[in-house]
């Protein structure tokens, strides 16, 4: 597989429909579905999921997968509710390995639509300014996968401007796809690992910790882990400067 820019379509009407049909989509369930996505509603509905589940478990886990890739999809504010839904409802694992096949999937989709719209015409623009602008472009051009990582493993920055960028800046579907599927691996693992105790907090009328991913002993891993995507660049500008 080579890398490569999704193709602008020349049709105004072809080129909009997808991202017209995500805002569409995007507002038609969060009217019909804002309710069901939140702690209260899967506090609610736990036990007759968990006996669903048990009597269908494949179909349980298609349709969770399907479910998930759509709310990221939409862009729906319900992400981290559906990864704590695959811990409690498939363990740490395979329920992590569900919730980010999922969130890739939902992510492509909107990249997708995003790129296809509008990113190769602001690619492009951006690769024709000059200045401060064309110096960044260049830059994360030149350093794309450490960009694309930083992007994802960095909690400050939000899921949903993780998908949209890269779209802007004609990033090749496939760096996409890894960088996301990877990237967003330990912060899934450590919600899916919450979702997973779930039980007990239920039994006990809590609401988790959302915050444990900034406990030392999760974060630092993580800071390490943009600190290894940092590396290339670092190491790239360290010799830039030896050459002058």
């Amino acid at each position: 597989m080579t890398d490569s820019v999704t193709e602008t379509p020349s049709n105004p009407i072809a080129r909009y429909a997808p991202i017209v049909a995500i805002v569409i989509g995007a507002g038609v369930a969060w009217y019909f579905f804002r309710d069901y996505l939140s702690f209260q509603a899967l506090a609610d509905n736990r036990d007759a999921l968990i006996a669903f589940r048990d009597a269908n478990y494949l179909l349980t886990a298609a349709v969770f997968i399907l479910a998930y890739a759509l709310i990221v999809a939409f862009s729906l504010p319900g992400a981290t509710i559906a990864t704590l839904t695959g811990g409690f409802l498939f363990a740490t694992f395979p329920g992590a390995l569900f919730n980010v096949t999922a969130a890739t999937i939902g992510a492509t989709a909107i990249f997708l639509a995003a790129q296809t719209s509008f990113g190769s015409r602001l690619g492009a623009r951006l690769e024709g300014s000059e200045g401060l602008t064309k110096k960044i472009k260049d830059s994360i051009d030149e350093n794309q996968w450490s960009a694309l990582f930083l992007l994802r493993l960095v909690p400050a920055v939000p899921f949903f401007m993780a998908n949209l960028i890269p779209a802007f800046l004609e990033v090749p579907l496939r760096r996409y796809v890894i960088s996301t599927f990877f990237g967003i691996m330990p912060g899934a693992i450590v919600y899916t690992s919450v979702g997973a105790g779930l039980g007990e907090v239920f039994e006990r009328g809590e609401t988790p910790d959302l915050g444990i991913i900034f406990e030392p002993q999760i974060l630092l891993p993580i800071l390490g882990l943009c600190a290894l995507a940092l590396l290339p660049i670092i190491l790239k500008a360290v010799r830039g400067k030896k050459g002058l």
